[in-house]
């Protein structure tokens, strides 16, 4: 994994105990990747990335995967990197709750086109009331034969909030 990311094999011997600690797979270091689960996979990828000596690190959703203690621990580390490494941490979600604790500037992308860059409060502020624009075009989550929408998005410095309605009428909130 590491060779594949550009690391030589001075550096992946060099930080193979450290890669190997964060991603807390020691016990199954010797087992094919190929019989990893997806979390396990994402563990040991997110470590060997994390400990690139790059100036940059692209992170897209791997935080999706994985339990929520691993997923602290992703955030500490990406924290770290870039405040005290001085690194760019390049952090891709729709996870409003994770991007409001890592990021200090936020792009807001729509239709794969620039809609706004700024301060995250800002631009989560201005893609939840692009959200609400669009209500009528709210994302239909699959389950049963029932349409569902997620409608009525709003933020509140800690907890995302949003109602979902079952064939239009209101059921959760």
């Amino acid at each position: 994994n590491g060779a594949i990311l550009g690391m030589t094999r001075l550096e992946i011997f060099e930080r193979y105990d450290e890669i190997v600690d964060f991603s807390e797979v020691a016990k199954y270091i010797d087992t094919p990747v190929k019989r990893y689960s997806s979390g396990m996979r994402i563990r040991l990828a997110f470590s060997v990335a994390a400990h690139l000596n790059n100036d940059i690190l692209l992170v897209d959703e791997v935080l999706a995967v994985g339990d929520a203690q691993f997923r602290d621990k992703c955030i500490k580390k990406m924290n770290n990197l870039s405040s005290s490494d001085g690194k760019t941490v390049i952090f891709v979600s729709h996870n409003l709750n994770i991007i409001k604790s890592i990021c200090t500037q936020c792009l807001f992308l729509k239709n794969g086109k620039i809609e706004k860059l700024g301060k995250t409060d800002d631009i989560i502020n201005d893609y939840l009331n692009d959200l609400k624009l669009n209500e009528s075009k709210s994302p239909i989550v699959k389950g049963d034969e029932r349409k569902y929408q997620i409608k009525n998005f709003s933020f509140d410095n800690e907890k995302l909030k949003f109602q979902i309605s079952f064939d239009g009428e209101i059921k959760l909130n």
